[in-house]
């Protein structure tokens, strides 16, 4: 604190003019770093605040996905860091197994050269010089959003504790004869030669064609069941042909052969309820060897599977006569083949959805290969129990139901990549008896056969399955080290919701196998970041938002403040400039709030005891401070609750509509008369409110926080930084009804006085005469004329009067919750013109009401529209309502 308070005084001791991030935000974080107070200590008398980053890819750029997974972990860190619970906030990254390879490649690529001239082991050590030139760099990314990371604990996916968990895991579970090696139908990409887990495949709309296809019956004199096929080059490996037994047109069929066109082979016609009856002609070709679903229903029939096509995409030996040729050019020349035999029924245009690697780009083939695959339901049924039972909570609750779905229905995980980069499988098969030896150690002869000719299993596993160990091989299992004893189970997890599957719940299992506790108490899942249209942003569309251009532009704390402001968990947001230059806006309120309150206390009589006041005795100082305690109460609330987004407009209304736009406004007029009073409350509720905001604006906060320190000095034992500070949770002992009603009839006099003003378009610099009618009223208005006469620009205010002399005299009243404020207007409005204004925009209203009316009782919009236009269309519906009434109301007024 030393060091940034030397800073401060160096620059003259005064705030800027301006809030200005790129001239704090560096200088603050590196503040945090070298103070360490983003590394806990580790207290057993304390329950501590555990979170594990998810870990971005070492090849990543931040991009608004990772924006928002920072700002909403580091506002929950923040704020049990501020609870004075040990937190531990611990960064890492992943090794990106086909991501990085792919990167390295095309780096070899350019230099003509292939990974295969290399051989593994150096391609490896390519890699490794890579990640050590580049992994740290996104590090640096995430340091610029502010995360409050304990960065002597960064963790790898490829580091030496993780990669025995991995090789402990992998043994353990061979043991118990959970991991075994199959054939099975995988998503394979024949540029990266390996197999793909189902998030490294993204699905796109391509259009294609619908090829219906005559495969004639074995007797039936030219007869034939016709299917529908969106690849018929598979044709090639077909193996028989489905029909649902519930179809009237083709259950007849069922137990009869059909000829294999092009090839000629003999097909049984099988009967099977995954068949769509309402899909193309309701015959469906059955491929084991190259379709999921086909695969499977090979699987219940017992039919022999066909696999024709290479691992590199080209179609083999079992193609007959298309052997060695590629996709495209096989499909062209079987349909011509088809369509020169008769075959080829028809040709329709389709659209469908096409799966494409992740990495390469290029077109997903299912294959079936032999892998390593985890049996996945013994480890589900202890995770399922761990959210039914309530031991692990999901934020939002409506994603249990999907988790339960899942794991009620799950498959087993192919664990296998054919990759050089990664963790190695740790199995050797021995070369003289076929053995296959696991065990923890490398071994050096077969215990079989007593062989030592072995060779290591060439595949590596699956990215995902070290990230489903990471809550607890990054605190160091399989050793028990205090920091396992200590921060495990973490207390929450926080990702998207897309990767609830993949990643979370692999977690809960692989962390209650190995743990026998489950990983985690919250999943605390966030939305998508859409694009201002409501699109999801992506490269290829170019509405890709890049957070360092944003941070650049606005600062760290506005983009925070933009990503997480009003938003539910689970729901997808959009971002626009809007809501980054309203967060911006917010900031620099903040920052001239502050700057005033400074330049006060520079100037008068900094009180001793201004971090916690006495009770105050002006209802003004009593009105703000039961305001504050009554926010921090509410915002405590909401945190607890997972309600970030509220939390923060709570905070954001408290202080810049009540403490910024009020209180100061009020305070400002008592200072000007000598009374120096509202310093303390000015300063104690501008603490207490940065206070607030930390977790979520850190670096402005931190930055007003020290800087306030030079004008009055904090109390005994205040710690050196912001982000130790307790955070206030507000106390019912300084709760005043009477101040906030006081003060509240004090706010609707002069609304009420600028609404008219606002409404009959009078000049701000023209004074207003004010009537107020009603005892109550009289008596709070008379206290606090100055105010009122200040903030609404009145002279004279008249706190009684005859109430039929006021309104004879080209008056204006407006009823208030106890009175009446008449307002005279004489000589100041054109009546006429005025009526004659109000009727027109009543008009104009009136069209737009039956406009949006009309087009909210279209059930085909109502049907088709996205839930977030509709709902735009109804706040507009309810907004010219509101906006209805009020002209009516005043041309009620003006007798028109």
């Amino acid at each position: 604190m030393t060091e940034i308070r030397t800073q401060n005084k160096a620059d003259g001791g005064e705030l800027p003019r301006a809030y200005e991030p790129q001239a704090v935000e560096g200088r603050i974080y590196d503040f945090w770093v070298k103070g360490g107070y983003f590394t806990p200590e580790i207290d057993k008398g304390k329950q501590p605040f555990t979170l594990i980053m998810p870990p971005p890819n070492v090849t990543g750029e931040l991009h608004m996905g990772h924006a928002l997974t920072i700002a909403l972990e580091d506002m929950m860190v923040r704020w049990h860091r501020m609870r004075g619970e040990p937190t531990l906030y611990l960064p890492g990254s992943d090794h990106a197994g086909i991501a990085t390879q792919v990167v390295v490649e095309r780096m070899l690529s350019a230099d003509g050269i292939t990974r295969h001239d290399l051989g593994r082991e150096r391609f490896v050590e390519r890699v490794w010089e890579w990640v050590d030139q580049y992994g740290s760099r996104i590090y640096e990314q995430i340091k610029r959003i502010g995360a409050s990371c304990d960065w002597s604990r960064t963790a790898f996916t490829l580091d030496e504790a993780p990669s025995r968990a991995v090789r402990t895991t992998f043994v353990n579970l061979h043991k118990k004869g959970l991991i075994y090696r199959g054939e099975r139908i995988t998503n394979w990409c024949p540029r990266c030669h390996t197999a793909l887990s189902d998030l490294e495949v993204k699905y796109g709309e391509e259009s294609g064609n619908l090829y219906h296809i005559r495969y004639e019956l074995e007797d039936g004199d030219g007869d034939a069941l016709t299917v529908a096929t969106t690849r018929p080059e598979t044709l090639l490996g077909d193996t028989a042909v489905a029909v649902n037994p519930q179809d009237e047109r083709h259950s007849a069929y069922i137990g009869k052969r059909v000829r294999l066109p092009v090839l000629g082979r003999m097909l049984p016609v099988i009967g099977d309820e995954a068949v769509e009856l309402g899909f193309g002609t309701g015959a469906l070709k059955v491929t084991p060897g190259h379709d999921p679903t086909d695969f499977e229903i090979g699987q219940r029939h017992g039919l022999p599977v066909v696999s024709v096509m290479n691992l590199d995409g080209t179609l083999n030996a079992e193609a007959g006569p298309y052997e060695g040729q590629g996709v495209a050019e096989a499909r062209g020349n079987v349909v011509e083949q088809l369509r020169a035999e008769g075959l080829l029924a028809d040709v329709v245009p389709y659209n469908h959805s096409v799966g494409h690697c992740d990495r390469c780009d290029d077109i997903v083939e299912p294959i079936v290969t032999k892998q390593w695959y985890v049996r996945m339901e013994p480890l589900a049924r202890p995770a399922r129990d761990a959210v039914a039972n309530g031991d692990t909570r999901i934020i939002p609750e409506r994603f249990a139901k999907v988790y339960f779905n899942w794991m009620d229905n799950i498959r087993d995980w192919c664990i296998s990549r054919q990759l050089w980069w990664g963790h190695r499988v740790p199995v050797w098969h021995c070369q003289a008896c076929g053995e296959a030896i696991v065990e923890y150690e490398d071994p050096d002869e077969c215990g079989a056969c007593g062989s030592g000719d072995l060779e290591r299993d060439p595949d590596v596993l699956d990215t995902w399955f070290s990230s489903a160990l990471w809550t607890h091989s990054t605190l160091g299992w399989p050793e028990r080290t205090e920091d396992l004893e200590y921060f495990y189970p973490t207390s929450v997890m926080e990702t998207g919701y897309d990767i609830l599957f993949f990643w979370v719940a692999r977690m809960m299992m692989m962390g209650i196998e190995n743990m026998g506790a489950e990983p985690f108490h919250t999943v605390y899942l966030h939305g998508l970041v859409l694009d201002p249209e409501g699109v999801k942003m992506s490269k290829t569309r170019g509405n890709v938002l890049d957070p360092l251009e944003l941070i650049d532009m606005y600062g760290a704390d506005a983009l925070r403040f933009a990503l997480t402001i009003g938003t539910s968990p689970g729901n997808n947001q959009r971002l626009n400039e809007q809501k980054l230059e309203a967060s911006r806006n917010f900031a620099n309120k903040l920052w001239n709030a502050a700057r005033f309150v400074m330049g006060n206390l520079r100037d008068g009589a900094t009180p001793d005891d201004w971090h916690m006041p006495p009770k105050p005795a002006h209802r003004q100082d009593r009105w703000i401070v039961s305001r504050l305690n009554r926010t921090a109460a509410a915002v405590d609330r909401h945190m607890e609750e997972h309600q970030y987004g509220e939390a923060q407009r709570l905070i954001q209304d408290f202080f810049w509509h009540e403490y910024a736009d009020w209180y100061i406004e009020m305070a400002k007029i008592r200072l000007r008369a000598g009374d120096a009073t509202p310093l303390s409350y000015l300063a104690y509720a501008l603490e207490r409110s940065v206070r607030m905001l930390h977790p979520f604006m850190p670096f402005v906060t931190e930055e007003i926080w020290q800087r306030l320190a030079d004008y009055a000095p904090p109390a005994e034992g205040t710690p050196e930084t912001l982000m130790m500070a307790e955070y206030p949770r507000g106390d019912a002992a300084h709760y005043d009804d009477e101040a906030e009603g006081e003060i509240g009839t004090v706010m609707e006099i002069v609304r009420a006085i600028r609404n008219l003003r606002a409404e009959f378009r009078i000049q701000q610099h023209q004074r207003l005469e004010a009537i107020v009618e009603a005892p109550r009223m009289r008596e709070i208005a008379g206290a606090e004329s100055d105010a009122i006469k200040t903030l609404a620009r009145v002279d004279p205010l008249t706190l009684e009067v005859n109430g039929a002399q006021a309104a004879a005299n080209d008056s204006v009243s407006v009823a208030l919750r106890e009175g009446t404020i008449t307002v005279p207007m004489a000589g100041l409005v054109d009546w006429e013109g005025e009526r004659e204004r109000l009727r027109g925009e009543m008009g104009s209203i009136d069209k737009n009401r039956e406009r949006l009316a009309r087009r909210l009782s279209d059930d085909n919009f109502l049907s088709k529209a996205p839930d977030d236009v509709v709902e735009r269309e109804r706040q507009r519906l309810a907004d010219v309502e509101e906006r209805r009434g009020r002209v009516e109301e005043i041309l009620a007024r003006l007798g028109g």
